[in-house]
């Protein structure tokens, strides 16, 4: 799973602890727009903190519980998707994403978790991968509509951001539901 074009001048590939300085850029210009949806935002703010998360993933990868990943746009890093909560032996994940104001509009999300779900269900037999977000992040669900991801419930005030807590709508999809598989 290294790159993957995504057309229009857009690639998917991962993203790396060497790449800190590229991804505080990028959390620098987002973090306005997905703090609030994405843990990691709030937490790289600086060359130490944007290493350190980027790291915790390559720790994910290294153990075969997850991995991050990039979109670049024309060469800039715009947005990402992530797979967390990656559990081989029970087949199961979380596909998490995000993306600046520039990218927004382009289908870049979309397209990106299409390659990322055939690599889950095609290549490591994952049997359902979930999609958590607030009930709020509209774009989110709308990706999750497009893709195919049936809502399975809300969780109650799951989520702590800024000293409150906040719902979490689960959603999943099947492997057997996979459009590609």
């Amino acid at each position: 799973m290294f790159a993957h074009q995504l057309g229009d001048g857009a690639e998917l590939r991962p993203i790396e602890p060497w790449q800190a300085e590229e991804f505080l850029t990028h959390m620098d210009r987002a973090r306005a727009d997905v703090d609030e949806w994405i843990p990691f935002a709030t937490r790289s703010t600086d060359l130490d903190s944007a290493r350190a998360t980027l790291q915790r993933y390559a720790d994910m990868q290294a153990a075969d519980t997850g991995r991050i990943l990039g979109i670049w746009l024309d060469g800039t890093l715009v947005g990402g998707c992530m797979v967390f909560r990656f559990d081989a032996e029970a087949g199961n994940c979380e596909v998490g994403v995000w993306l600046e104001p520039a990218g927004q509009g382009r289908g870049l999300i979309t397209r990106a978790v299409r390659h990322v779900l055939d690599w889950v269900f095609q290549v490591r037999g994952m049997s359902r991968a979930e999609w958590h977000t607030s009930p709020k992040n509209e774009r989110s669900l709308a990706v999750a509509a497009r893709l195919g991801f049936t809502r399975e419930g809300v969780l109650r005030e799951a989520y702590p951001y800024r000293g409150v807590r906040h719902d979490t709508v689960v959603l999943s999809l099947l492997a057997r539901e996979w459009p590609q598989a």
